[in-house]
């Protein structure tokens, strides 16, 4: 499974564990905010795959269940660096955030008062600006002529109707339909990507673990408590289309209607976790570690997050090898072509929608977001350093009224 490539030689797993590390410690604002920070951080600053490359790994992790930015950086980790580069991005884009909530879990404590509210608000209002550059970007490579750009448009408007993961999925047919119809497919090599060990046979084992798993764990949950927890957080990580806050309801399905977990304390978990950097799916740390029955604290904080990001990874591994292989025909390039337009649109109506109408309520709001865009598109400054200001910028707002 070796393709051609224009990006940067292979690295080790330790450049991808500093990448990630950088990332999971500055990615604030949810799953389509994260995908803006791997982009510039990756494809803009590292040069690892290009942007091609990087929207068909998009479209593929919208289509498959589970936490769709981490299974993109997991599978960006294993383009850079095998399988040891893909548990390294993991460990490292996951580790502090569920550390952040171990110890908010661990601590019982809350963030209150205006500075703790002003800097939540103002990584918020960050989000807009790193969406509005991923946007930017991606759509003057990917968008290059009008018929592209009336297919982000088309999938915009499909979003506006139907909102949620069918939405997303909806749109990315329809635009790789579109796409097949204008036929600019060549055959030519695809570039951006660099040698993945997955073969068909580990392809087909992890997609027959993962439905063993599906299938067996409900069986096992009765033995005890544990198999009960995995079973229930493995369930959420299978079934749940769209990734990041779509998981939500799953969650407080399987843990607070039995009983384990109060319904205060779900809630009080959910505003923390939408403080901290990282993937929302590390909630599940929140979730395993205040847990009534054993086990709970670190182990149930393991468990669990072990249990709600396996069945993402398995089906990503499944359909790698023959998605790689699917994308290099002509008709294939044609398919991606539409589908990588839609991604854009897809992209463009997040940043409206739910991002920028729920970070910008007023104009002071609207100017710091207008001020952070212009720092990372005119000033080239570091996302992680916008994120300072806009945590500052967040805080002074609200300190004067």
């Amino acid at each position: 499974m070796t393709q051609h490539t224009d990006s940067a030689a292979p690295g080790t797993a330790r450049e991808v564990f500093g990448a990630f590390l950088k990332l999971g410690l500055t990615s604030f604002g949810g799953p389509i905010a994260h995908l803006g920070y791997f982009r510039d951080e990756l494809v803009t600053r590292r040069k690892w795959l290009n942007d091609s490359a990087y929207a068909d790994l998009v479209a593929l992790c919208q289509f498959l269940p589970g936490p769709a930015s981490s299974q993109v950086g997991f599978a960006l980790g294993m383009m850079r660096a095998g399988w040891a580069g893909a548990l390294a991005a993991f460990i490292a884009f996951t580790l502090p955030s569920a550390l952040i909530l171990l110890g908010f879990a661990m601590a019982a404590a809350s963030i209150a008062g205006p500075v703790g509210s002003g800097a939540l608000n103002g990584l918020k209002i960050v989000a807009v600006a790193i969406i509005a550059q991923a946007v930017w970007g991606m759509a003057r490579n990917l968008c290059p002529d009008k018929e592209r750009a009336a297919i982000a448009v088309v999938a915009v408007a499909m979003l506006a109707f139907l909102p949620g993961a069918f939405g997303m999925v909806g749109a990315i047919l329809l635009g790789a339909a579109l796409g097949l119809a204008l036929g600019r497919g060549t055959g030519a090599p695809v570039g951006g990507h660099i040698t993945m060990p997955v073969t068909r046979s580990i392809a087909v084992t992890a997609l027959l673990v993962f439905a063993a798993l599906l299938v067996l764990l409900p069986l096992l949950a009765g033995i005890g408590q544990s198999f009960a927890l995995f079973d229930s957080f493995y369930r959420a990580g299978a079934l749940v289309f769209g990734g990041g806050h779509v998981v939500l309801p799953l969650l407080q399905a399987e843990v607070v209607q039995p009983g384990w977990v109060t319904p205060d304390d779900f809630l009080a978990g959910y505003g923390a976790a939408q403080v901290v950097p990282g993937p929302l799916f590390t909630f599940a740390a929140y979730l395993g570690a205040v847990l009534g029955p054993e086990p709970n604290g670190v182990a149930g904080a393991a468990l669990a997050l072990l249990a709600i990001f396996l069945p993402g990874f398995l089906l990503l591994i499944g359909v790698l090898p023959f998605w790689d292989r699917f994308r290099a025909m002509p008709m294939a390039q044609s398919l991606m072509q539409g589908a990588n337009a839609a991604v854009v649109g897809i992209l463009g109506a997040a940043l409206y929608s739910p991002v920028f109408t729920s970070a910008v309520d007023d104009m002071p709001d609207f100017t710091l977001a207008l001020a952070c865009f212009v720092l990372l598109m005119a000033w080239k400054m570091p996302p992680w350093g916008v994120v300072i200001i806009a945590a500052l910028g967040g805080v002074a707002l609200r300190l004067l009224g």
